[in-house]
């Protein structure tokens, strides 16, 4: 099902999606400022292209780091570039996005399709920190992080 529903979607609007966030991703690499957000708009685009299978989260989710002296500052800066962003291009793919999702849900067979463009929707505007990863991963991600949450609950 993956394997149909990233070849249909990819025909019909996927490629073109994939293209405006590799527009986006290269504007944004002319400067050195803008180079968070390129690395963001880079990952979005392989999800725009081929969205079935695949989750986005947020890299701390990944790599399970806590609060430090370099999250802090690394996250102060994802928040500025995601401000950069949702000012820039964001809103633009964000109402691209939504717009694709209602017209899709018209329709009963369209409803996966529309589940997918909200999905991109959703992270049109804030993309810095975000990865792309199989469902699979993103579920043991979440998992894992929901036992360690669980452990300092239980120990405090």
């Amino acid at each position: 099902m993956r394997f149909v529903g990233n070849a249909i979607w990819f025909v019909f609007g996927g490629a073109v999606l994939a293209l405006v966030w590799l527009l986006g991703a290269a504007l944004f690499a002319i400067s050195i400022i803008g180079l968070p957000v390129s690395r963001a708009a880079f990952e979005i685009a392989k999800m725009s292209a081929f969205p079935f299978g695949k989750d986005v989260v947020h890299i701390r989710e990944l790599d399970a780091k806590g609060l430090s002296a370099v999250t802090a500052v690394t996250g102060t800066i994802g928040f500025v570039a995601n401000i950069v962003w949702a000012l820039t291009f964001g809103w633009i793919l964000f109402l691209g996005h939504l717009a694709a999702g209602i017209v899709n849900c018209l329709t009963i067979i369209g409803i996966p399709f529309g589940i997918q463009s909200f999905k991109l929707a959703g992270i049109s505007l804030w993309p810095v920190g975000r990865r792309v990863v199989s469902i699979e991963l993103a579920q043991l991600a979440r998992e894992e992080n929901a036992k360690l949450v669980l452990q300092r609950m239980r120990a405090a």
